[in-house]
């Protein structure tokens, strides 16, 4: 019995193997906005997490601070750390910019009717 299920075992685990090792497709553009958005929430989350954290410590630190003064303990004088920065509401970030070749920044939505520099060509020029 255990012959034939070492062969088994080996058949299964070479099949699941290949699965899991087969080529997932791309992610859409939609997919990839939507993973960016969510990193970006991930990170302000952490943010938001640090200044809750900041402003609790600086809570706790001033009231052992005030309960040591009321005993009469000596204690030393509070380490000066960098205030606590509000993160902010999240804003998420709109939808990614045209390239300018795409925008159509480079070019006037009519042809030109003089040349740049705004004199005529000499042809014209005799004519007036």
């Amino acid at each position: 019995m255990q012959r034939i299920a070492v062969p088994l075992t080996l058949i299964a685990v070479s099949i699941f193997t290949g699965v899991s090792l087969a080529k997932l497709p791309p992610l859409s553009d939609e997919a990839k906005a939507k993973a960016a958005e969510t990193a970006a929430k991930s990170v302000w989350t952490d943010k938001v997490a640090a200044y809750q954290l900041c402003k609790s410590m600086d809570k706790v630190a001033a009231e052992y601070h005030a309960d040591a003064k009321k005993s009469g303990r000596q204690i030393k004088p509070p380490v000066a750390t960098p205030p606590c920065t509000d993160p902010g509401p999240f804003v998420a970030a709109g939808p990614p910019a045209k390239p300018l070749e795409a925008s159509g920044a480079h070019s006037p939505p009519q042809p030109a009717a003089t040349p740049p520099g705004g004199k005529a060509p000499q042809a014209e020029q005799g004519k007036k």
